[in-house]
């Protein structure tokens, strides 16, 4: 019954899927002197690459995260409409609004200084025992302004219907662990530049400069120290090792002198129970908090808080920020005041906001189709698994039935978050981006031993991204992402397949990657492997870890595949599944040429032009080091090298570059 349930809805979302005659984009600006096979990536966007300029006000260019820039540009009209308008008060417009207005008021900010966190740093400097540190901690916890505790609510991934309090490593300042510790050019370059924002910020504050210097390196000595405890972001993909579910009584004996029960008491947390993600950071700080003089956690303190909260002061201080950052990312100048604010505005009010973009530029239409294009790579997906010739048909049966557990989520929440709580004005920008994130730590601790809202989105809306989450077992594709070159109402199906097609089983694939496979379809990190079959499976991820790591990003700088391998798996696995469900479609099985290209060829070009991206160097080699996700270059070429039908496409020889022999294609989904 299930097997003819599966052939009768193959044979709707073919029929769904026929290519409409008038859908057609026109394909321009390839490079034919280049060879596909040597450099795809290049052959389909170097006449772009070449003559694209980097904005001086940003670290990119393109597709992807840097589509977040002209999203920018469209919330910022709607917020320069809104703010002109007359808003009943307490409604979205009138928040948002007023948001944006205090913000962009620089002449109040920059006449108040920094006033705003004068209070807090009178607290500190009344700091004299463990206890009122502690007590001081807890308390700026409510407001955001986080130091040595890394708290958050989530689901217990032991028992995903419920929601618990999760702690996890902090406490330092540079990207990651690694800047703590290596000693080439240019971590020594971002290692100094951190210090002169620290020494800044002191100094701006009325430190003289001698000491402003002394409590830098202060800073730092104890941010390396806690450095040590961390774990890399390679060890944190360790799915097991970062579950500690622990009782409060226990962490308290263990630590002592954290003095857990009172402090989440200050926190207002109440918990018997936490998952301590990685428990040797906070061994190391409760050791920390008796072997560091007061007074040096008092520097501490000082500046964390600085930090945290330079950005909403006066320009001097934002200015400072901005200098650090630039290290960092390579972008020259700072962006102008209303794209900062437009980005404040989405991080404190972000589904406010989402509502009135939603409104103005997402069609429903897209959300229909999009729909029709997830079930059509699910039902590919699932035709994958049945044809894997290393997998034994009871683990088959058991990935099946997590694939048919999905969620999607596609366009924006159907509830949409309230904001009532947060106090806004129109000249009082430093104190409502508090309330915000007041609002948003009363928001988050409600939920502590509480089901899971399935329906909760993680992102706002109108932002480029997807992602897969794997305690809630969903998919997400917010309307950001619903638009060119990613999704396209009016392209042809080989172009919108490519595109948002291997998006989707990007994102599927997730749930089947080294990290995805070790939840259950219920969200829970439990086994659903034979013995046998899971081995074969980290077989296969470790060629892909091996085979990426051999990727040159910079000159001696390479892919870490270790980091990248969740990312590399589903971006092999996602053009295989996009691939297989386009060929469902008519355009698919048709050999019609649009614009002097194949069917075939159109997809896999709509697959290079997704991941259109330049970057500066600074930005990439951080990029490297902290993200998960290779280059754009290798999102492109690592997965098309692995894949037959680009290479029968493009008549991929032996001798490209990209050629490997048919018995070295990685295959594992």
């Amino acid at each position: 019954m299930q097997k003819l349930l599966y052939f009768f809805l193959a044979l709707m979302l073919a029929a769904a899927c026929k290519q409409a005659p008038d859908r057609h984009v026109a394909i321009t600006g390839i490079d034919l002197t280049k060879k596909p096979g040597d450099d795809f990536f290049m052959y389909v966007n170097s006449t772009w690459y070449d003559t694209v300029k980097i904005p001086g006000t940003q670290s990119g260019v393109g597709s992807y995260s840097f589509l977040n820039y002209p999203q920018r540009i469209r919330l910022q009209a709607i917020l320069d409409s809104v703010s002109q308008a007359r808003n009943t008060p307490g409604s979205i417009e009138q928040k948002v609004a007023d948001f944006y207005v205090a913000g962009m008021d620089t002449v109040t900010i920059d006449q108040r200084g920094y006033d705003p966190v004068k209070p807090t740093l009178e607290q500190i400097a009344a700091i004299n025992s463990l206890p009122s540190l502690l007590r001081f901690v807890a308390e700026q916890e409510k407001t955001g302004n986080s130091s040595i505790i890394g708290f958050r609510v989530g689901p217990d991934v032991k028992k995903s219907s419920v929601n618990i309090a999760q702690l996890s490593q902090t406490g330092t300042g540079l990207p990651e662990k690694g800047y703590y510790f290596k000693d080439d050019a240019p971590t020594v370059k971002v290692q100094d530049a951190y210090k002169k924002y620290t020494a800044t910020l002191f100094e701006l504050t009325g430190t003289d400069a001698a000491t402003a210097t002394k409590n830098a390196e202060v800073v730092y000595k104890i941010e390396k120290q806690l450095a040590e405890s961390h774990k890399s972001n390679i060890e944190r993909r360790n799915v097991q090792a970062n579950y500690n579910k622990l009782a409060v009584a226990d962490i308290a004996k263990r630590q002592p002198n954290l003095n857990w029960t009172t402090l989440f008491a200050g926190m207002s947390v109440e918990t018997d129970s936490v998952n301590m993600q990685q428990p040797a950071y906070y061994d190391k700080l409760n050791a920390m908090l008796k072997s560091v003089s007061i007074n040096d956690w008092k520097i501490y303190l000082e500046a964390k808080t600085l930090t945290r909260y330079a950005g909403m002061l006066s320009k001097p201080f934002s200015n400072a920020a901005f200098e650090y950052s630039k290290v960092l990312s390579g972008q020259a100048v700072r962006k102008p005041r209303g794209e900062e604010m437009t980005e404040a505005v989405d991080r404190s009010l972000g589904h406010a906001l989402a509502q009135l973009y939603v409104k103005k530029y997402f069609p429903e239409e897209a959300k229909k189709r999009m729909r029709v294009l997830v079930d059509n790579l699910k039902t590919a997906f699932e035709a994958r698994i049945n044809k894997l010739d290393w997998m034994s048909d009871s683990t088959k049966t058991k990935a099946k039935e997590k694939l048919y557990a999905f969620t999607e989520k596609i366009g924006y929440p159907d509830k949409w978050r309230d904001y009532s709580g947060v106090e806004v004005s129109r000249d009082t920008y430093f104190e409502n981006w508090l309330s915000a994130n007041k609002n948003d730590y009363r928001y988050n601790i409600a939920k502590i031993g509480q089901p899971v809202d399935r329906t909760e989105w993680r992102t706002t809306p109108p932002t480029v991204t997807a992602y897969n989450n794997p305690p809630l077992n969903e998919i997400v594709f917010p309307a950001g992402i619903l638009q060119p070159p990613y999704f396209d109402l009016n392209a042809d199906d080989a172009l919108n397949y490519g595109g948002i097609g291997m998006v989707i089983g990007h994102e599927i694939t997730h749930s089947f990657d080294d990290q995805g496979a070790q939840y259950d379809k219920d969200g829970n990190v439990k086994n659903w492997w034979t013995k046998d079959d899971y081995e074969k499976f980290k077989a296969r991820t470790q060629q892909v870890i091996d085979q990426y790591s051999r990727f040159t990003v910079l000159d001696s700088v390479h892919v870490k595949g270790a980091l990248t391998v969740g990312e590399n798996t589903a971006d092999i696995a996602g053009i295989a599944i996009a691939y297989d469900a386009f060929k469902l479609t008519e355009q698919g099985k048709s050999s019609e040429k649009l614009d002097g290209f194949t069917p075939d060829q159109r997809f896999f070009i709509s697959i290079a032009r997704i991941w259109r991206v330049k970057t500066t160097d600074d930005f990439l080699r951080n990029y490297v080091n902290t993200n998960p996700h290779s280059p754009a270059k290798w999102r492109v070429n690592g997965p098309l090298m692995n894949f037959t039908p680009f290479y029968d496409a493009f008549n991929v020889q032996q001798g490209d570059k990209m050629y490997k022999p048919e018995s070295e294609r990685i295959v594992v989904w």
